[in-house]
């Protein structure tokens, strides 16, 4: 298990296979969000309540789920990365914090966007936003992190002492509306009452399932591909580069 572990960490080994998945994962990704798309805009019923304006949930929920997911990802690899001084690792902490950080800004704005009509304003400090926006800056934090050192390795392992210190923030968030009144809603999706059930009728919770399933395929395609650029970037002057790109 440790030989094909080491094996896959290999950057010419994780090259190829990258660029073996990225297509499918993006063709898959875009099949499910158009499908999961039309169905939340046209087919999915209005919310008694909110009316329409619910239907911005098709684009919030996946894009603050993965807020959360890609900082955990991030964690692991940072992990990874002090304990086993896998290069790769490192790569995946640096690339995948610019990824993070869009998704929690959309996340933040389609919010924001959502609380107008819901709240009556755009902004409230309450306790999911304003944990939601200490993400953001944690992102924020790594990204500068990364291009305060001149050397790639000194600046992914101070990226990964950053992301396991801020990974705490990740359960804040998540269970903000549960230890302190909040305006925000509790899980969509599911809730923990002796058995797992959603909160959302049929018609409306299988284009949320897709465009969920989407976002999670097409954060795996921008990654491994961004992850590919930065191998390429640190191994240019690697003879496997060199002959994958010979004329």
């Amino acid at each position: 298990m440790w030989t094909w572990f080491h094996r896959l960490a290999s950057p010419p080994t994780f090259y190829r296979l990258a660029n073996l998945l990225t297509p499918w994962l993006l063709a898959l990704a875009l099949a499910l969000l158009a499908i999961g798309v039309y169905g939340g805009l046209y087919l999915a019923p209005a919310d008694y309540q909110q009316g329409d304006a619910f239907r911005i949930i098709y684009v919030h929920v996946p894009a603050a789920a993965l807020s959360l997911s890609i900082y955990m990802t991030m964690a692991v690899a940072g992990g990874i990365a002090l304990i086993w001084r896998m290069k790769l690792a490192e790569i995946a902490v640096v690339t995948a914090a610019p990824i993070g950080a869009s998704f929690t800004a959309l996340a933040l704005i389609t919010g924001m966007l959502w609380g107008k009509p819901t709240w009556g304003a755009y902004w409230v400090w309450d306790a999911r936003l304003t944990s939601e926006l200490v993400l953001l800056f944690l992102y924020l934090g790594v990204i500068g992190l990364n291009q305060a050192y001149s050397d790639a390795r000194t600046a992914a392992r101070a990226c990964a002492w950053l992301a396991l210190v801020g990974v705490i923030n990740v359960p804040i968030v998540h269970y903000s509306v549960q230890w302190w009144n909040s305006l925000h809603q509790g899980s969509t999706i599911l809730s923990i009452d002796g058995i797992a059930k959603p909160k959302i009728s049929g018609p409306m919770l299988w284009p949320l399932l897709l465009t969920l399933a989407g976002f999670y395929l097409f954060f795996g395609a921008a990654l491994l591909r961004r992850m590919q650029n930065e191998v390429l970037l640190r191994e240019k002057n690697a003879r496997w580069v060199q002959e994958l790109f010979a004329i």
